[in-house]
């Protein structure tokens, strides 16, 4: 069995699906995380296991699984509370199936009377006060003053963290004070002082030489130094290298690099990689990767540490020993740093010799100066080489995925506790649970406080591409934890911070490879320099005239580049739903008001809250006009006084108006230093032209109509006694737009997602 699913209930008939994965097609042990709470964090028990064969490995046999076991809570005291309290997660479910079903019928009167009976909650009071508001009362301002408090209340937060972030580049173009900057080069390495807003880039590979200039970026005053143009002249410094890993310590405010590949590593010859991968060897040719970055690997006897310490106090190097419990010289492993406890992490990667073994989990203890093996190779994470590993600070733990096994990239991810010294895979292959495909020399960076890890780059495939959708977002609040494509933010924009010249109009950086990221936490910006991209639009092998297949050329690259995420914020979530409010307003205004008091309405306060650099909003706009041409009889008058009042009408964000006189045939009267843009980042950029998700389309030929009770319920004359009865056709249309806005609203604070008649399927024995 290769692919499978797991599904679990109480019942045969009443199962759900845990867990979509797959197995390795090898003797060792697999073990498997099942969920085992639902959506609303309540957990569940289970009495009945099914186990469901996708694929197989080998289309020429039969299915087999040769062995299971499942581990959990058996005590029978334990499971029995969980059945008790999941019963009463269900009872109170159906209840509030059963309320909303009412309320959309109009039966107001039922509704109240078994809320008040029961202990039952079925929403937020904020979201009842919207609800009478929006749909019993029409009081439009008192609807848009809720959403103000709603937002402050932290009803969108769920929405706000689950939205798809878009991503905002800018090249930055600074220099040092003679107008350079890091030349060319690919497989260097980089790390960052967030408290001092230093970048410090160290090695590389440009194509012909390995380097070993040393470079610091300056955040604050925008500019470039060079610390040493060659380490190797330096006390105990550094030789030219590539494929090397530097991560910086904030408690000792030092600099600690480990590994190298350098211009002695290469071969003599193109025979000598083809005679080396043929023996069997992984041959890191410049066709390869990382190994794009670093040449084929002769018997040269290396070094017994490559292993440093840079103190940025006083810009001296020391040479660090390797003891035995410590890796051998590799290249393309990884390294992270716990400054709080004093210790460095490192894992896989592949010795720089001639075996070129894969290397395992190693610490080193900084106040100790000692190594320590923490995992040996292939224990329990598979040991590879250009993956990515991330420190979780918090949990203390290590998030290990992707990189290259024996000339095959994966897809899996690994997480080792420290305190506990296991690891748990939590994907076998990520790519099918919608992650990227599997990748090598990929970037990864974390933000523990939104418990976030973004992904950048890599080679896809067998070496031949590279990843057209190369930035991720993965989320972790929860295993087995989410994954989004980071898409760029459409249209034009301005640099997200202000730049030593006039800010200029970029696009987005080229995907590549060997590059290198750093995270600047507090202003939560990703910074990216170098790599290697191909210059035969991503095709990496192409037919020579002799018809033998040969490298196609590939460019190293200087660009240096920052990222901000723009998100949603409240004030765009209280914009859009103003919008929905707007447009059921006028729409009752153009049957029961004179044409043009509703098109100067139009014109004014719905203009007001659309973002008219959204094509689906403008077009959304501008259909609302058929409204008033179906129900306007010819404008003759103009009336005396006009109704312009907002509530709480400070959209910070909001586009000026620009309505479309020629369809209007009237000017817009908005000054434009009242109102801004939708799509302001809150993070210091000047302008941005956002494409918004487009807002729900609430006519009636795109919803299923239900049947509502015609008359008026007497609860809803209570509310109102001296006004006329909604109609049916109103009352249908104004709960449209109530729970149009409830999308933004979190889960816990909102009648429940679904009907209560998906309950009931035809019975085939009534037909």
């Amino acid at each position: 069995m290769k692919e499978f699913k797991v599904y679990v209930g109480m019942t045969p008939e009443n199962m759900t699906e845990v867990l979509h994965s797959s197995l390795k097609n090898d003797p060792i042990r697999e073990t498997f995380s099942i969920r085992h709470h639902n959506s609303t964090g309540h957990c569940f028990p289970t009495r009945f296991v099914k186990i469901e064969p996708l694929t197989v490995f080998s289309p020429s046999y039969n299915t087999s699984i040769w062995h299971i076991s499942l581990t959990g809570i058996i005590n029978e005291v334990s499971v029995e509370e969980v059945k008790e309290d999941y019963d009463r997660f269900r009872e109170t479910r159906v209840m509030q199936h059963i309320l909303k079903h009412l309320r959309q019928r109009r039966l107001l009167t039922p509704f109240n009377s078994i809320l008040t009976q029961s202990s039952v909650r079925l929403e937020h009071p904020l979201i009842t006060e919207l609800y009478e508001s929006v749909v019993l009362t029409g009081n439009w301002d008192k609807a848009e003053n809720v959403l103000h408090d709603m937002s402050a209340a932290g009803l969108f937060e769920q929405c706000l963290k689950s939205s798809n972030p878009r991503a905002v580049w800018r090249e930055i173009r600074d220099t040092d004070a003679n107008g350079d900057i890091p030349s060319v080069r690919g497989g260097h390495a980089m790390c960052i002082d967030t408290q001092r807003r230093y970048i410090y880039l160290f090695g590389g590979w440009d194509g012909q030489t390995s380097l070993a200039d040393f470079w610091r970026y300056d955040i604050k005053e925008q500019r470039w130094v060079v610390l040493s143009a060659n380490t190797s002249l330096e006390s105990n410094g550094p030789g030219p290298r590539s494929c090397h890993k530097m991560v910086y310590d904030s408690k000792t405010n030092s600099i600690y690099v480990l590994g190298r590949l350098d211009d002695q590593d290469r071969p003599t010859s193109r025979a000598q990689t083809r005679n080396s991968e043929s023996a069997g060897s992984p041959g890191f040719n410049r066709s390869s990767g990382a190994a794009d970055e670093t040449p084929t690997l002769s018997s040269r006897p290396m070094p017994s540490s490559e292993f440093y310490r840079y103190r940025c106090e006083d810009n001296t190097w020391e040479h660090l020993d390797i003891d035995v419990n410590g890796p051998r010289t590799i290249f393309d492993h990884q390294m992270v740093m716990d400054s709080e406890a004093q210790i460095l992490y490192v894992f896989g990667g592949r010795a720089a010799e001639k075996d070129y073994d894969y290397s395992g989990l190693h610490s080193f203890n900084v106040r100790m100066k000692k190594w320590s093996l923490l995992q040996a190779t292939d224990s329990t994470i598979p040991s590879r080489f250009g993956h990515s590993m991330i420190l979780e600070p918090t949990t203390r733990q290590l998030y290990i995925f992707a990189g290259e096994r024996d000339e095959k990239f994966l897809s899996d991810m690994y997480i080792y506790d420290i305190a506990t010294n296991t690891a748990t895979e939590v994907f076998s292959d990520f790519t099918s649970s919608g992650g990227p495909q599997p990748c090598f020399t990929q970037r990864a960076v974390i933000d523990p406080t939104l418990q976030e890890i973004y992904i950048f780059g890599g080679l896809i495939h067998d070496r031949a591409t590279l990843s057209e959708s190369s930035n991720w977002l993965y989320r972790y609040p929860s295993r087995p934890g989410k994954w989004q494509k980071i898409q760029p933010l459409k249209g034009l924009h301005k640099s997200p911070t202000p730049s030593s010249s006039s800010p200029q109009i970029t696009a987005n950086p080229p995907s590549r490879f060997a590059h290198q990221v750093v995270y600047d936490l507090p202003s939560k910006t990703v910074y990216l320099h170098g790599g290697t991209m191909m210059d035969s639009d991503s095709a990496k092998l192409r037919e020579g005239n002799d018809g033998q297949t040969e490298e196609a050329p590939m460019k190293r690259l200087s660009d240096f580049w920052e990222m901000s995420l723009w998100r949603l914020s409240s004030k765009e979530l209280i914009r859009r739903s103003a919008y929905l409010i707007r447009q059921q307003r006028f729409k009752e205004m153009c049957e029961t008001q004179a044409p043009v008091q509703s098109l100067i309405y139009l014109q004014n306060q719905v203009s007001e809250v659309v973002n008219h650099d959204d094509p689906s909003e403008t077009q959304l706009f501008r259909s609302l006009l058929t409204h008033l041409l179906m129900n306007s009889s010819p404008i003759s008058t103009v009336p005396s006084a006009i109704e312009t009042e907002s509530p709480r009408n400070n959209y910070a964000g909001n586009a000026k108006p620009q309505t479309d006189s020629s369809l209007l045939n009237i000017s817009t009267g908005n000054s434009s230093d009242q109102l801004g843009h939708p799509g302001l980042l809150q993070s210091g950029l000047d302008s941005v032209h956002i494409s918004s998700e487009p807002l729900p389309d609430l006519s009636s030929q795109n919803r299923t109509n239900t049947k509502i009770q015609t008359s008026e319920d007497p609860y809803e004359r209570k509310l109102h006694p001296t006004k006329d009865p909604t109609s049916q056709e109103c009352f249908v249309q104004r709960t449209k737009t109530f729970e149009a806005i409830l999308e933004f609203v979190d889960d816990d604070a909102k009648q429940p997602a679904g009907s209560l008649l998906e309950l009931v399927d035809v019975d085939a024995d009534l037909l």
